[in-house]
């Protein structure tokens, strides 16, 4: 032996007796081991690490060590399997230079010799030899260890033949046989029919280089065990247990045997062998299929294959068994039980294929190709257990379960291996049918409602499920969020675009689909999503601002998670809506900076108060006192470049000219439609041009709002401006006081009597509309502003600043009567401002009349003085023109003068009564106005209760 081999031997023999010292169970009382015990030890370990024999089943290290766990868990020793897992989790997480790298060949030899041992353990009252480790394979005396072509080796396989047939054992498939054969023959490549049937099937693993060089060397030192080589201490490695009941030596054996197995036929276990054997012979008289063959068709069945004997029935929907086959009842109830998962992966398996093939000529979308891709993987996983299980099931059933060595398929064990596997299927199966008509956003939601389930395998199955199906969608949002791209061939995203102005981009142009939000992303979420995306896209198309994209890193680099595409999945709804507040507030914040600083959105809100709310008080009387003899005339007469120029001219003349160009500029004239016979103040008006983006705030639909108000604001104020000229009318003088003293009596009482009306009037419509005026501009305009001013301060996002200026509107809407809800109040304040127009000219009709009344008494006194004849003949010449006073006498000019005064107070009394019952009508309206707060409106009118005096009766409730 070289030293090669010498080095080899003498780590083999440390290994050993280290073992041999560590176990507490061979040496409880640290006794030195005894050569027997050492001899046997090492023979065991020798014969192993020689062996040419190739495992028969597949390498699953992941299998392998669940079989060593369930193993311990089923023997009672769940503390032993605890420890084994921990041992292999370090074990495994081993790598690297100097590690094991086939460890599935390390799990699979400490199982073979455990069930070594436990089976010689058993065996040891029938004939097996105990070895010292209290397993391993038996002792076999003197037969020498040689190669498979050695005569000795051939001699003992023979012999062993020859005692199977002598204890009537010689059916090949025995319990005995096999149990004989696979001792020994784990010791030689090709020792027995069994290996030679493995390496036919391809199952012979490929060693390394360094492995057969070990196998080599141990393989030289077992025949040198036989050839007498070795040293004198390991020659006498025969020695026998006294506790056994194994026949040795040829004076008992008696044919020869230097050392051997003896089964004795009376044996409890024999004959439990025997039992099994007649099991199966009865077995096989009552089935016509062999239990071999019908698990290979189960396994056909389950990859949507149709076997020999297991097909699919299109009546019955699934894979059955033919009624004329003749097997047990309770077979066929197995055999359909575990075909329905042959049945389920026909129905996913054809869904997949179905989407696939419709792609892209359908809108299959990104999250529908997702979930076929991830069910998939699934299968795949899938065909790799059934690739596993047939690798077994093409191992025979043994008769019995004690020398079974457990890589063998029946319809049970299939049922073990298949309880997973049915139950991620069937949930397969349950998508497939749920989300056929579905897509996108409401396919990941109808997904999600089926992880809400409390056993762990179902959620880990869905969450694993959910992280493929919804990566599209969580790359939909980033985008969305951090770039403000949409990319949404199929409409799967919850937000929806359409193509707007760009003045209405922010109202129209995006918008959530409620059917395509899936169930793990709230509603508050998906419309701060919907507003962050919303942000991006005004500052790009409407602000020209590239801003945003700072603030987007900034974003998610303050949150922890990146700008890259996958940062975002499943199960990660925290994140996703942390990353979203981020990004939006900090978007949001430029966006208004932006807004406020740039575009200088207050100073315009301030220009349309001052202008179109008239609010600058010098300017809209200058503009009223020049464009009035304009707007008087017929409203198809007037030119707009007139008023124009006009409004211009009232901008230099008062404070407005301070205010900068740019408002200055976008102040402008505007004409409404007119009917025939409207004058040009029933259709003037004034507009402001706001241009993007301030006309996202200042719509057409809100501008149109302002003109309404800026139009009754303007009523208003016309019906104070007449009001005011109709005062300067009859305002008194000298003059007027010297022609009231040489009126004739009768006259001068008429005269007073009827400017007493007039003025009467005067002050009542002057305190309505003063009171109005003052109510609309303090407590509505003013009050409104400051609300307005700071809710705009305390704004986070555009939103919040486009609903504080729609409340700020509103607010002047309905307290200015204009709303919808006081459309009778708006109608009775308009008749009552057009019946004080009315008054206004009666009134400058009545001091037309006294005014000439008063030319041609002072005319006619004058000329009396003078010369009185000539003065009556021009008087003669004077009566022939129409309608003077003058040409008829004195008497006849108090008659005409009395007559006139007489009707102008008739006139004025209609009006007066007109304007009373009006007025009351309105006044009484004003306290059951539930929508708005009047009272102040109420006060200022009746603050000394005059009104609620005139009719107690039927008007005191309301007061």
């Amino acid at each position: 032996m070289d030293g090669g081999d010498q080095r080899a031997l003498d780590l083999v023999k440390e290994l050993v007796h280290r073992l041999l010292s560590l176990n507490p169970s061979l040496n409880p009382n640290s006794n030195p081991i005894s050569d027997q015990q050492f001899h046997q030890s090492l023979r065991y370990a020798i014969r192993i690490l020689s062996s040419h024999m190739t495992p028969s089943i597949t390498v699953d290290e992941s299998a392998m060590v669940e079989s060593i766990k369930r193993k311990l868990a089923t023997q009672g020793k769940s503390s032993d399997a605890l420890t084994f897992a921990d041992v292999y989790t370090k074990f495994s997480s081993k790598t690297g230079p100097g590690c094991v790298r086939n460890k599935w060949a390390v799990l699979y030899l400490l199982k073979t010799v455990s069930e070594d041992r436990k089976i010689v353990q058993k065996n040891q009252s029938n004939g097996f030899l105990g070895s010292a480790l209290s397993g391993g394979l038996p002792e076999l005396g003197n037969l020498g260890f040689r190669n498979d072509n050695s005569r000795d080796f051939r001699g003992l396989v023979g012999k062993l033949g020859n005692l199977s047939d002598d204890l009537g054992v010689r059916n090949d498939n025995s319990e005995v046989s096999r149990g004989l054969m696979g001792k020994f023959g784990k010791m030689e490549k090709g020792s027995s029919d069994e290996f030679q049937k493995n390496r036919n099937l391809g199952l012979e693993n490929d060693n390394s280089k360094d492995s057969r060089g070990l196998m080599g060397k141990l393989g030289k030192m077992d025949k040198g065990y036989s050839d007498g080589s070795l040293s004198d201490e390991f020659r006498n490695l025969n020695s026998v247990s006294d506790n056994s009941r194994v026949l040795k030596g040829k004076s008992e054996v008696g044919k020869g045997w230097s050392g051997g197995v003896l089964m004795v036929s009376k044996d409890p276990e024999n004959l439990r062998d025997m039992a099994y054997k007649e099991f199966v012979n009865l077995s096989k008289e009552e089935n016509e299929v062999s239990e071999d063959v019908l698990v290979r068709d189960v396994l056909y069945a389950c990859q949507g294959i149709d076997g020999k004997y297991v097909k699919y029935d299109e009546k019955a929907d699934g894979y059955v068994l033919p009624d004329w086959m003749k097997v047990p009842r309770a077979t066929r109830s197995v055999v359909s039980k575990l075909c329905e998962l042959g049945w389920l992966f026909r129905k996913v398996k054809g869904y997949i294929s179905e989407s696939m093939n419709q792609f892209p000529a359908q809108d299959v979308g990104t999250v529908g190709q997702a979930f076929c891709a991830a069910l998939q993987d699934e299968l795949s996983e899938y065909y790799k257990l059934l690739a596993v299980l047939e690798g077994q099931a093409m191992n025979p059933i043994p008769l019995g379960s004690d020398s079974c060595s457990g890589n063998y398929m029946s319809l049970r064990r299939l049922s073990v291996w298949f309880a997973e596997p049915i139950v991620k299927m069937r949930l397969m199966a349950v998508l497939v049918d749920n989300c056929k008509s579905l897509k996108g956003g409401a396919m990941a939601g109808a997904i999600h409602m089926h992880a809400q389930h409390g056993d762990p395998l179902v959620n880990d199955f869905m969450k694993r499920l959910l992280r493929r199906v919804c990566s599209p969608l969580f790359e939909m949002v980033r985008r969305w969020v951090l770039e403000g791209e949409l990319e949404d061939i199929f409409s799967e995203f919850f937000v929806v675009s359409q193509p707007v102005k760009d003045e209405s981009l922010w109202r129209e142009g995006y918008r959530l689909h409620a059917a395509m939000l899936p169930a793990f992303i709230s509603q508050s979420l998906a419309k701060q999503i919907l507003r962050t995306g919303k942000s991006i896209n005004f500052l790009r198309v409407c602000c020209d601002d590239r801003g945003w994209a700072d603030a987007a890193t900034e974003a998610a680099t303050a949150v922890g998670t990146t700008t890259t595409r996958g940062s975002l999945g499943y199960g990660e709804t925290d994140a996703l809506g942390s990353l979203v507040t981020e990004a939006a507030k900090r978007i949001d914040k430029h966006l208004l900076e932006l807004m406020h600083k740039r575009y200088k959105l207050k100073e315009h809100c301030l220009a349309i108060k001052r202008y179109l709310l008239l609010g600058q008080g010098d300017f809209v009387q200058y503009l009223m006192d020049i464009v009035g003899p304009e707007l008087s005339e017929p409203a198809n007469t007037i030119s707009s470049f007139k008023l124009a120029t006009l409004l211009e001219s009232a901008i230099t003349s008062s404070n407005a000219q301070y205010d900068g160009c740019d408002i200055r500029a976008r102040l402008r004239v505007k004409m409404m439609p007119h009917n025939t016979g409207d004058r040009g103040w029933d259709v003037f008006s004034l507009e402001y041009d706001a241009g993007v983006p301030l006309n996202t705030v200042f719509t057409e639909s809100v501008m149109t709002r302002y003109i309404r108000v800026f139009n009754f604001l303007w009523k208003l104020r016309r019906v104070e401006h007449a009001l005011t000229g109709t005062w300067k009318t009859m305002k008194p003088n000298c003059i007027t006081s010297h022609f009231f003293s040489k009126l004739p009596q009768a006259v001068k009482l008429q005269l007073i009597l009827t400017s007493r009306k007039c003025q009467v009037l005067w002050d009542e419509m002057n305190h309505f509309v003063s009171n109005l005026q003052y109510y609309i501009m303090f407590e509505v305009l003013e009050v409104s502003w400051s609300n307005l001013v700071k809710e705009m301060e305390l704004s986070k996002d555009l939103d919040d600043l486009l609903a504080a200026h729609e409340k700020y509107l509103f607010s002047i809407l309905e307290k200015s009567l204009l709303g919808e809800r006081s459309q009778d109040l708006n109608k009775t304040l308009f008749v009552l401002f057009d019946l004080i127009l009315r008054y206004r000219s009666l009134a400058d009709r009545l001091y037309e009349g006294i005014n000439e009344l008063q030319s041609r008494t002072t005319a006619e006194t004058s000329i009396n003085s003078r010369d009185k004849v000539k003065s009556r003949g021009k008087s003669n010449d004077k009566s022939s023109e129409p309608g003077s006073w003058l040409g008829e006498g004195r008497k006849a000019l108090t008659q005409r003068a009395g007559e006139f005064l007489r009707n102008m107070g008739n006139d004025i009394d209609a009006i007066g009564k007109d304007y009373a019952t009006i007025f009351e009508g309105f006044i009484s309206q004003l306290p059951v106005q539930q929508h708005i707060d009047l009272k102040f409106l109420m006060f200022r009118l009746n603050f000394t209760e005059f009104y609620s005096q005139l009719q107690p009766i039927t008007r005191g409730k309301l007061f």
